[in-house]
């Protein structure tokens, strides 16, 4: 069965049905000619914007110069409201000062003594889910936020999801991701700075409440460095690491910015990446089963044991290429720049787009196809370092990378091991893009206790 992708708009609509299909979903408001172009101009009243899948052209902005294509304001218009000025919307020395400060944390042995709080979190979760094990109509994106958000958590402030200001923030999450376009009105017109954003009443209510909630748990952790007997977390280290330039380190309003892109980047992307995961696995039980064996041997918090989640590895990585979380980014010209021949005024907007890259005809075999098994070919090599982008790439790639591509398949392998996932013929879920690629309707499943299973069928003639 070919994974489900959004019907793609009509070549040409008109701006206000593009501005309404966009605001609804940007999947389904692009058309079908993107899965093939190496690049493709859009023009509009207010700005021009050029699209580049061109390896070569990724490489250009990405890589070779990046710093003439800084991360694009109008990407913020839609995200400040909740991620201030982080990491993710920054540019220029702000943004070079936060990632001198931000990059030690995901350095050494730290990745080593985060699996611990992994591990745990994923014993957690197999927990949660077996009081559901049994049902026909599981919605396990939620499941999958829940997991995500546990590991998060106990990763930057040694709390679990149980704790009450953390699950206060994992349900108005929940309520964000649902409210906020992944862009606003701000990205598509000029507005000045003192002209309101025309955001959601409920966006802007549901991030001043994560953002306080945040605060709190900022400031207590401010207190417990002060007093000396603060944890060994990620979210200490951050705090106290200062800038080896200026020697100043975050105040608690960078801090609540920075926790709240770790919380995007290390809690929502992971769970859109862990749902689609699971419903891949399910359409396809023959590889579900070899993930389930490979979990089977995850039975202590050994950070050893990652080496052997091959398949679920390879697994997590396809469903990353299928389903990338966030499936554009956008880029700006700080100068005039020919691309393919055309002329690229100062200031157009350079969309990459990784769904889109991700599912290219001219580069991949198969590209709407499951096949985890694609990354051990020459062509899936060859991808994998010139058309594969979801951690992005270069100076800006995603500081959790490594983080993500541990966690992923420990949550995967430890519940395929627990559960047999079994996918509903009459409820395929349909991607579109909120904060992250998520489904229209939530994605629901069939769940059963692996061992019930496997003993079902032995007893079955």
């Amino acid at each position: 069965m070919i994974p489900p992708k959004p019907t793609p708009r009509p070549d040409r609509v008109s701006p206000l049905a593009y501005l309404r299909l966009f605001r609804r979903d940007i999947l389904s408001a692009q058309p079908a000619r993107l899965y093939r172009a190496w690049m493709a101009e859009f023009r509009t009243p207010f700005f021009r914007s050029f699209l580049i899948n061109q390896p070569e052209l990724l490489r250009l902005v990405l890589k070779d110069r990046p710093e003439d294509f800084p991360k694009s304001n109008r990407l913020g218009e839609g995200l400040r409201p909740l991620l201030g000025n982080s990491g993710f919307l920054t540019n220029g020395t702000q943004w070079q000062r936060q990632r001198r400060i931000i990059d030690p944390a995901f350095e050494g042995g730290r990745l080593r003594g985060s699996y611990d709080a992994m591990w745990h979190a994923a014993e957690a979760a197999v927990q949660r889910l077996a009081a559901q094990a049994g049902q026909d109509d599981v919605e396990i994106e939620e499941q999958a936020s829940h997991a995500a958000a546990d590991v998060i958590f106990r990763t930057l402030f040694s709390i679990p999801i149980q704790h009450e200001t953390a699950n206060a923030v994992f349900h108005a999450f929940r309520a964000h991701q649902r409210s906020q376009p992944i862009l606003n009105l701000g990205a598509f017109l000029p507005l000045p700075r003192w002209m309101p954003r025309f955001h959601r009443a409920s966006t802007r209510a549901t991030a001043r409440h994560i953002r306080g909630l945040i605060t709190q748990l900022t400031q207590a952790r401010m207190a417990q460095i002060k007093a000396g007997d603060a944890p060994d977390d990620l979210a200490t280290k951050i705090m106290t690491t200062p800038d080896p330039e200026t020697g100043l380190c975050f105040d608690t309003g960078e801090m609540v910015d920075q926790v709240a892109i770790f919380f995007l980047a290390g809690h929502e992307t992971s769970a859109s990446a862990l749902a689609w995961a699971l419903y891949l696995l399910a359409l396809h039980p023959q590889w579900q089963a070899r993930v389930a064996a490979e979990g089977a041997l995850l039975d202590q918090p050994d950070f050893a044991q990652v080496a052997q989640l091959r398949v679920a590895r390879d697994v997590f990585r396809e469903a990353l290429r299928l389903y990338p979380p966030v499936p554009m980014m956008v880029r700006e010209t700080t100068q005039p720049e020919v691309l393919r021949g055309r002329m690229a005024g100062r200031g157009a907007q350079i969309v990459l787009s990784p769904w889109h890259l991700h599912r290219h005809s001219r580069l991949w075999d198969n590209p709407d196809g499951f096949d985890p098994a694609r990354w051990h070919t020459e062509n899936g090599r060859a991808c994998a370092r010139d058309a594969y982008i979801p951690f992005s790439a270069g100076p800006r790639v995603c500081p959790g990378a490594g983080f993500a591509m541990v966690e992923g398949p420990v949550l995967l392998a430890k519940l395929c091991a627990a559960f047999d996932f079994g996918a509903q013929p009459d409820r395929v879920p349909v991607p579109v893009a909120h904060l992250t690629v998520r489904a229209r309707d939530g994605i629901y499943l069939q769940v059963r206790p692996r061992q019930a299973c496997a003993s079902a069928a032995v007893k079955s003639p």
